[in-house]
């Protein structure tokens, strides 16, 4: 059975529609690759399968149980976490504070002393700069504690937005490593991306969106193969 399923979701902004009719679904314990180009919908869906965008059309599902309908605030309750484009932090709150924020639903408050020492072992830096400012750290800095304030989250399903953007390319290397480890945790992830190379390389299954649509999907080195995926996205 799925971890999370998206059926024949439609949404959009006001009078404009950006999805049309798109299904997507995670695997436990997969890494899934969400790919497109700027404007194709991405975010979109994202937003929507969190609950902060409604569904015109279409249902969520997770662990085999509908969830459309429940408010946003409350799926990280269930386990559906986002790490939003553009990080989200509290700028003038020390990384611990902030790390300390992602751990206020239910099923992760019992857990925060547990999860901290797990985010600080996988990001060391987070740890020697547990008392500064969020908004004084580097772009990098900051990507690496929106991802530990997920995980602190205790999440069944993370999503991430733009993992890499505006990100030099060894620190958005030393993060998609990060990925690779939780994945082999066991834990269950949707990443959107730019990179789309990057992407396809540490995905298990993929999908590529192309003007509100799913343009195709497989597991990821089939769809890294695919030529007009080649041509239109990897530059090949």
């Amino acid at each position: 059975m799925a971890k999370l399923e998206v059926h024949d979701i439609s949404s959009g902004y006001g009078e404009q529609q950006v999805l049309w009719g798109v299904d997507l679904s995670l695997q436990p314990g997969k890494l899934t690759s969400l790919v497109g180009s700027n404007g194709a919908g991405k975010t979109t869906l994202l937003r929507t399968t969190v609950g902060a965008l409604r569904a015109w059309t279409g249902s969520v599902h997770l662990d085999g149980h509908e969830i459309t309908s429940v408010p946003s605030h409350r799926r990280p309750e269930l386990g559906m976490v986002l790490v939003p484009e553009g990080r989200q932090l509290f700028a003038s709150m020390s990384v611990q504070e902030n790390l300390e924020m992602g751990a206020t639903n239910s099923r992760a408050r019992s857990k925060i002393h547990e999860n901290l020492e797990r985010v600080f072992d996988m990001f060391p830096r987070l740890k020697e700069r547990r008392s500064q400012a969020s908004g004084t750290m580097s772009g990098g800095e900051q990507q690496m504690l929106a991802v530990a304030r997920g995980i602190m989250a205790e999440p069944e399903v993370l999503m991430i937005d733009e993992l890499s953007l505006g990100l030099a390319p060894m620190l958005a290397v030393n993060l998609f490593e990060k990925l690779l480890a939780l994945k082999n945790l066991g834990l269950t992830m949707l990443l959107v991306e730019q990179n789309v190379q990057l992407a396809l390389k540490i995905s298990d299954y993929a999908y590529v969106l192309r003007e509100g649509r799913i343009f195709i999907h497989g597991p990821a080195d089939d769809v890294a193969a695919n030529q007009e995926v080649r041509t239109a996205y990897l530059g090949v």
